[in-house]
């Protein structure tokens, strides 16, 4: 028997979080482990609709419309998570550090304001482990540029996502244990056996 966690993937854009996240899933898909695989925005049928109008690269959006929307989008799918918590494994492609580390660290939004709405929308929804995967500028641009296309998030300045890296540190060194860092400056395979040990022993 596993146990049923709730486990998310986060990091900044070209860390390769969506790749390990999807590599764990075929993982336990083999293993005939039950688990439902969202991401933040996005996974239920009515956050999809808002993820296409938040990335969309068309869109222009002032940071308080883009932190309610990706609020909204979390929103959607609170309820496929109640109905799966404790019955499966979930696994999440970014979710609460997120909107800290983008809407506050990054566009400097009152942390009160953004952790007041999440512990409204999670009431007893608790987070059991997050891989971190942090990266280099260079790195993060080189895998930018190898993108067929990029969307509204893949496009700010270095200097932004160094903002959110650092705050998904800081936010990492606040509860050290149920937390992994995982250097995404080394190779594929490597990252991918340290995160399935790890998993292993999670579940």
């Amino acid at each position: 028997m596993s146990k049923k966690l709730i486990i998310v993937f986060e990091g900044i854009e070209g860390s390769g979080k969506s790749h390990h996240i999807n590599n764990i899933a075929k993982y336990l898909r083999k293993k005939n482990i039950k688990f439902i695989q969202i991401r933040e925005p996005g996974g239920s049928k009515n956050s999809e609709k808002i993820r296409n109008l938040i990335l969309n690269n068309k869109s222009i959006f002032n940071k308080y419309t883009d932190l309610l929307l990706y609020l909204s989008a979390r929103s959607e799918n609170i309820e496929l998570i109640k109905k799966n918590i404790g019955k499966k494994i979930i696994l999440i492609d970014r979710f609460t550090d997120s909107t800290i580390a983008y809407q506050h660290y990054g566009m400097g939004i009152n942390i009160k304001f953004i952790n007041d709405i999440n512990n409204f929308l999670l009431k007893n929804i608790k987070i059991d482990f997050t891989f971190l995967n942090t990266v280099s500028q260079k790195n993060m641009n080189d895998r930018l540029n190898e993108r067929k296309s990029l969307n509204r998030y893949d496009k700010f300045s270095n200097n932004f996502y160094s903002k959110v890296q650092k705050g998904f540190i800081k936010i990492l060194k606040k509860n050290p244990k149920k937390y992994m860092q995982i250097n995404s400056n080394m190779t594929i395979e490597y990252n991918e056996k340290i995160i399935l040990n790890k998993i292993n022993k999670l579940i």
